[in-house]
């Protein structure tokens, strides 16, 4: 596998892998060339006959991902709105589709498409400190593709409260809601998922594997129509002036 440059990969000699989003950025943001590559190296890393658990994290604790770029969703049009939701949408794909168990390590701030990759890893283990959102509507635009996976994990009443505000939730809702499977103290977070690793290393690996492609295959058929029809309809939204008009006004509100 290539070098690197907006991630870190590394492999134990147990097969636990860890992809850690490493783009300076102080939040982790998901541009187009962090996504892409991280979306080529799952798919690499997927044929790997000895991998048998992936971490997903970002660099530090202020945040697992703050969500895509605004910098770059604020210049889209209909056009390359369709090609940027698509590549995010297709991140997310790698993640649901990857072999074995996948657990994302939920530190500081999850907002947007880092809550959709989330959402699309089998494992959630958060901190205490922990905060998340689904800030789309607030900046002109729906929240889409991997979104439709949030009903299954929290809830209907509780996504539509989560899309439709744009407001935040803490951690300890996020764990009542039923989004984390486990929470714990921010010091802790790397021995939770140590522990959750050692107890999916003490099973039979071809058997986690069938039991993940069974997992698979018991999705809703929906979901699949939920993503394409959710693509098209950001691509739509771009040609109204919200997207742009709001975008502008959070970037502005940043830069005072």
């Amino acid at each position: 596998m290539q070098a690197l440059q907006h991630a870190q990969l590394s492999i134990t000699e147990t097969g636990v892998a860890t992809l850690q989003i490493a783009n300076g950025t102080s939040l982790n943001l998901l541009n187009t060339p962090t996504v892409l590559e991280l979306t080529a190296t799952l798919r690499a890393l997927a044929r790997d006959p000895q991998v048998r658990a992936l971490v997903i994290r970002g660099t530090g604790d202020k945040a697992f991902i703050g969500g895509a770029d605004i910098n770059e969703l604020a210049h889209l049009d209909p056009g390359t709105a369709v090609d940027f939701i698509t590549r995010l949408s297709n991140l997310c794909e790698a993640v649901r589709d990857f072999p074995v168990p996948t657990i994302a390590r939920l530190a500081g701030w999850c907002m947007g498409g880092g809550m959709e990759l989330a959402a699309a890893c089998d494992i959630r283990i958060g901190s205490t400190l922990a905060n998340f959102a689904m800030p789309e509507v607030r900046i002109g635009i729906p929240s889409v593709i991997h979104a439709n996976l949030l009903p299954r994990l929290i809830g209907e009443g509780n996504t539509r409260w989560l899309l439709l505000t744009g407001a935040a939730i803490n951690g300890e809702k996020a764990m009542r809601w039923g989004f984390m499977n486990e929470m714990v103290a921010p010091e802790e977070i790397d021995a939770a998922i140590a522990h959750t690793v050692g107890e999916l290393l003490e099973c039979a690996a071809g058997g986690v594997r069938a039991q993940k492609a069974l997992l698979r295959t018991w999705e809703a058929p929906e979901l699949e129509r939920g993503l394409k029809d959710s693509i098209a309809l950001f691509g739509e939204m771009y040609k109204t002036s919200e997207p742009h008009e709001y975008m502008m006004r959070f970037i502005n509100r940043k830069r005072k």
